[in-house]
């Protein structure tokens, strides 16, 4: 029996301010004499059942283990202020810590208030799903990852929210690193430049910087210098890039594409660049946000975008490189943008001519097969299938007219070929193309266009009377709410000179909504333009189809308002897609705007995935939720206005 004056009781009534170190129920007077009598207390009616201490723990025991509860505590509090939570999202984050230990009442089971898993934190819409990246959430998802990185007791949305958890952290450290290394460009700046602005950068480093960087990742000297200039961009022109990297918002790769994009503007233009995409460059996959900075790059500083254009096509190329797979590439790099798009359509009328021909292959190999035969004057197409029954190499556009030889000392950016309107489509803003505004117009397949070529190509399609014309009403966010397709309304006699391209209304239209009959003037003729509604709230019907086909004008309002595949980050082209049936047709769906839209096959297969769920909204809108409950929303195209 232990000597000596007893120690003092550490319960509540002498030490009223003290966290206790046992639960109320420890001191209840029916579970005492149980104690007392070695018996089991069974199911006492107690506030927290699950506190009960583990068979056989001593005094000493229970309170070294309630020490470490309170420490966990309080380190968890810690962590919330750094992470900068409101008090009712710390508790919650508190209780995502994790279950009580092995062995312990109540870790086999789940109750009401009481999280079952260290990932409950990053469910959806929980604190730690919407913290900024920081190594202190890192911390969080490496808890909840288990010792063997299996996230015992996550489910499917828990997972997701690590995993989207986890890129924020690595873009945080990416963005400290990026840090580190504007650092080391204060450090060594070039001959003659000093530190200046607000981030006391220098104006360049030098040279040899990237050859001393590279070596210490073990990265290439272009990538090191990549580096570099994405760290001098950062600290200089873009600061709101900056801050979205930090925070986990942007990835690396979408950081530099800001970066590279803004690059020929100082800092006022690129920060007004920066800001017309931010709001919405996170849910943009890195082509969604190429083309969405490039027109906003063109809209800030037109003449720098068309400079830059004409600079960079003085350095056209053909590349040619080794796949990993022991195949190999070969393409051309800053060619003219309208040839390159009259050249990819004569690709692909060889290619139909293979397939016509019975060369085996889907379209992407018959495609490669044709541009080798293009370029070397051959003829894939079987023996039996030609028409002088001979294998000879022949050149399968010999027929075609020649291309105009390039101007003198001028640049190939300039080039346009004869006729190429007649097989693209070109959407231009009206104040663009009547030379009103300096805006960026969008060629098909190729992406946004700078306002001088935009006009460029307008003029040249209004040259060839095969081009055809269609008008696109939009919204003040660029979301098309009306179309038209011309028809001929009287030829013009040509007379050596283009007219400016005239959109006017007629009596039957309205110049507030845009609807109705206009009268569009080319180079060659008068065209009629009937613009309907492309309804963005309650359907009318009024283009729906009987059968399961759908029209040929249904099926073209269809890759209006939605110009590429509606799958999750997908760009396909809708014109490459199928018309998908939200509702199937064989279920009762309506063959109509309101029911189909364009999904690459697949993503066509996708939505048909059990696991997985599409749901078509009013204007074109689709969400999509994703096996772990997930969900995301593709909006229709976004023209520029």
């Amino acid at each position: 029996m232990p000597q000596g004056p007893a120690p003092q009781d550490p319960g509540r009534e002498d030490n009223p301010d003290r966290v206790p170190l046992w639960p109320e129920w420890m001191d209840d007077p029916a579970y005492l004499a149980l104690r007392a009598a070695d018996e089991d207390p069974g199911d006492l009616d107690l506030e927290d059942p699950d506190d009960d201490p583990p068979p056989d723990a001593g005094d000493g025991e229970l309170a070294a283990e309630a020490a470490q509860v309170i420490a966990a505590q309080e380190r968890a509090a810690a962590v919330m202020a750094r992470l900068g939570l409101t008090a009712a999202m710390a508790a919650d984050a508190a209780a995502a810590m994790g279950r009580r230990g092995p062995g312990m009442p109540g870790s086999a089971a789940s109750f009401p208030g009481v999280y079952a898993s260290r990932a409950s934190g990053f469910g959806s819409g929980k604190p730690l799903d919407t913290a900024p990246g920081c190594l202190t959430l890192g911390q969080f998802a490496e808890e909840a990852a288990g010792d063997d990185d299996r996230y015992p007791g996550a489910g499917d949305d828990e997972l997701a929210g690590v995993i989207c958890a986890w890129d924020r952290v690595e873009a945080y450290a990416s963005s400290r690193k990026h840090a580190a290394v504007a650092e080391l460009i204060r450090r060594r700046p070039a001959e003659g430049c000093v530190p200046t602005g607000p981030a006391q950068m220098p104006e360049a480093c030098d040279e040899f910087t990237a050859r001393e960087l590279g070596p210490v990742l073990g990265e290439s000297r272009a990538a090191a210098e990549d580096m570099l200039s994405l760290a001098q961009q950062l600290e200089v022109n873009l600061p709101g890039t900056r801050a979205a990297f930090r925070a986990g918002i942007l990835n690396q790769r979408k950081a530099a594409i800001i970066a590279s994009a803004t690059a020929v503007l100082d800092p006022a233009e690129a920060r007004a660049a920066e800001a017309l995409v931010l709001g919405r460059a996170g849910a943009l996959t890195p082509p969604g946000l190429r083309a969405a900075i490039g027109r906003a790059v063109m809209e800030v500083a037109p003449g720098k975008a068309k400079q830059r254009r004409e600079d960079a096509a003085r350095r056209t190329r053909v590349e040619r490189w080794a796949e990993g797979s022991g195949n190999a590439g070969l393409a051309g790099r800053e060619l003219p943008p309208a040839q390159v798009l009259a050249a990819d359509q004569r690709v692909t009328a060889w290619a139909k001519e293979l397939r016509k021909a019975g060369v085996e292959g889907g379209m992407d190999a018959l495609r490669a097969r044709a541009f080798l035969d293009i370029l070397l004057g051959m003829d894939s197409r079987p023996p039996g299938s030609r028409a002088d029954g001979t294998r000879q190499p022949r050149d399968p556009a010999q027929d075609a007219a020649p291309a105009p030889a390039p101007p003198a000392g001028g640049p190939l950016a300039g080039m346009i070929p004869p006729g190429f309107a007649g097989h693209v489509t070109l959407t231009i803003p009206a104040a663009t193309l009547t030379g009103r505004a300096d805006r960026p117009g969008e060629l098909g397949s190729i992406g946004p266009v700078d306002p001088g070529l935009a006009r460029d190509l307008a003029a040249a399609a209004a040259r060839n009377p095969r081009s055809t014309w269609c008008v696109t009403v939009t919204d003040r966010d660029g979301h098309a709410v009306g179309h038209g397709c011309a028809r001929p309304a009287r030829r013009r006699k040509p007379d050596g000179h283009d007219p400016p391209l005239t959109l006017t209304p007629t009596d039957q239209a309205d110049p507030q909504s845009g609807y109705g009959t206009w009268r569009f003037t080319t180079g060659q003729q008068d065209l009629l333009i009937e613009i309907g509604p492309i309804p963005a709230g309650e359907c009318d019907h009024r283009w729906q189809a009987r059968g399961h086909d759908p029209g040929v004008m249904l099926r073209h309002l269809t890759e209006v308002r939605n110009a590429t595949c509606t799958g999750p980050g997908c760009r396909r082209p809708a014109k490459r897609c199928d018309f998908e049936h939200n509702v199937p047709y064989e279920a009762g769906g309506r063959t109509c705007l309101c029911n189909g839209n364009p999904k690459c096959r697949h993503d066509h297969r996708l939505k048909q995935n059990p696991r997985w769920n599409a749901e078509q909204l009013p204007g074109g809108y689709i969400r999509w939720t994703t096996p772990s409950g997930r969900q995301y929303v593709t909006e229709p195209t976004r023209y520029p206005i």
